[in-house]
């Protein structure tokens, strides 16, 4: 099996084959992303080469593959009648196989449109794992993340038509002090619109490389302390209604919060309540990530 570039992926995807459909990322614009800016360029594996990785996985692993995740950075932009093809394939190799991942933002799922969408779920692709940061408006614009609140909320209506899993991203403390409110309140409101299937939160570490960083040092981007983001979180959670599996699992959070909600929303207020009444040296220090 062949790698190029960074490989990224999510840690709910940490027993997964990891199979590379796409190098790089189509956007690579995102000022708080270090992955790709130093490339490689972004492109399309030829679905040749994607199914010789598949098969020589199948003669090391066997039949026994539950589940596959295609790198890298933002695999629902390669075009849908491989990547259903690929998918299919999968299929064919491995029928224990429970779940197909990719990685893909807003921007290129809304792209694809209904139809498209439709053919990648009866290929059998499971699940998407989509960056929607937040539901901000200025926000999106101000990270360069090529989206927005409408468009997010579309894509994610039509991914879960499709029968696809959808799970989304939200980072914690990415608009700073000066749009924290409003970060919490319209990131809110898009994921009650969307109702996806997961919530995985993380929060805003600055990395080596990025504008945001840049930004940082000016004093132009304030990164909140360890009680803000928790204060944040709370309003986000307070206003958060739809059915949906909330986690944070990763390595940037302050507290360890996962539940159903809204029926455990209660639970979890009261866990960011015990956070706050903390001292904030109890929490991890700030520091700068290089990967």
């Amino acid at each position: 099996m062949r790698y190029v570039g960074p490989i990224y992926r999510p840690p709910s995807e940490a027993d997964s084959l990891l199979i590379q459909a796409t190098v790089g990322c189509p956007h690579n614009k995102c000022t708080f992303c270090m992955v790709y800016k130093k490339g490689p360029p972004y492109s399309v594996r030829p679905t040749a080469e994607i199914k010789t990785d598949l098969e020589t996985a199948h003669r090391l692993q066997g039949r026994r593959i539950k589940t596959l995740f295609f790198p890298a950075g933002n695999t629902i932009a390669m075009p849908t009648a491989q990547l259903a093809e690929v998918c299919r394939y999968a299929h064919h190799l491995f029928p224990q196989l429970e779940r197909i991942t990719v990685y893909g933002s807003s921007r290129y799922i809304y792209r694809k449109g209904p139809e498209e969408l439709r053919e990648l779920g009866e290929a059998g692709l499971s699940r998407i794992h989509v960056g929607l940061e937040t539901g901000d408006d200025h926000i999106l614009k101000a990270i360069k993340k090529g989206t927005t609140a409408s468009e997010q909320i579309q894509a994610g209506l039509w991914v879960k038509e499709a029968g696809i899993e959808l799970s989304e991203y939200v980072i914690l403390g990415i608009g700073g002090n000066d749009r924290s409110e409003a970060h919490a309140l319209e990131t809110a409101k898009v994921l009650n619109a969307i109702a996806p299937d997961f919530v995985r939160l993380r929060t805003f570490v600055p990395k080596v490389n990025t504008l945001l960083l840049h930004q940082i040092r000016e004093r132009r981007f304030k990164v909140l302390s360890p009680h803000e983001v928790l204060l944040e979180a709370r309003l986000l959670l307070d206003n958060l209604n739809c059915s949906t599996r909330l986690y944070s699992d990763h390595y940037t959070n302050y507290l360890n919060l996962e539940g159903r909600m809204p029926d455990d929303k209660e639970r979890l207020l009261s866990l960011i309540d015990e956070g706050l009444a903390w001292d904030e040296g109890r929490f991890r220090a700030f520091f700068v990530g290089t990967q």
